[in-house]
């Protein structure tokens, strides 16, 4: 059995390994990011504040301080810390398909468990910089969420996203086909349009347990 780690798989690989195909268009994706959340007063004063900082660090911020000082605190606002799922980081997952052990630590997933993950729902792997970014964030994501798909065990979809700089592009796995949305600019207004996807996935995901 062949060991592969998340952080270098590529799509090209996972396509002729397990018959994974990209989509250009996918139902359950449009629905995700129609979704429609009005940001309180709060919440816009409070994401103009993580703007207005990526603004004067992103050209400089390595991937630690790209996720500490704008993505968790994006992460925290939303709140994934729910009765049914919770925000892990870090943390290993590992499932073999075929012939091969596919097994790694995203940087994010929103799982079932309080204390520790236990079905996978929805991935978020590689933080990268603006500059210098390695490996593959496209085929690390979709890994991922590859290997909560075969954890989760059911044919429901599994979300997933990835984040170059200021660019966050979503994804949806189902069956064997992955689409990916367009990159969404955080820079701009758009940064209320990822909030609200995210306030969608929670929805989305609470909707599972009700």
């Amino acid at each position: 059995m062949e060991k592969v780690n998340l952080k270098d798989c590529t799509l090209s690989f996972l396509d002729e390994t397990f018959g994974l195909k990209e989509v250009l268009e996918n139902r359950t994706l449009t629905q995700w990011l129609s979704y429609n959340h009005t940001a309180s007063d709060f919440e816009k004063q409070y994401l103009l504040t993580l703007q207005h900082k990526l603004l004067l660090n992103i050209r400089d911020w390595n991937e630690q301080e790209l996720l500490s000082n704008f993505i968790v605190p994006m992460f925290t606002l939303v709140n994934f810390t729910t009765d049914y799922f919770n925000d892990f980081a870090e943390r290993n997952i590992q499932v073999t398909i075929g012939d091969y052990l596919l097994s790694g630590n995203p940087d994010g997933i929103i799982a079932t468990g309080r204390r520790e993950p236990k079905v996978p729902y929805f991935t978020f792997q590689e933080y990268k910089p603006q500059t210098d970014p390695t490996g593959e964030p496209q085929g690390q994501c979709v890994a991922a969420m590859l290997v909560g798909q075969s954890l989760n065990g059911t044919s429901k979809p599994v979300y997933g996203c990835y984040v170059i700089g200021k660019e966050w592009n979503f994804v949806v796995l189902e069956g064997n086909e992955y689409c990916i949305s367009k990159a969404f600019l955080v820079d701009d207004e758009e940064i209320f349009d990822v909030y609200a996807i995210l306030q969608g996935l929670k929805h989305i995901l609470l909707a599972l347990f009700n």
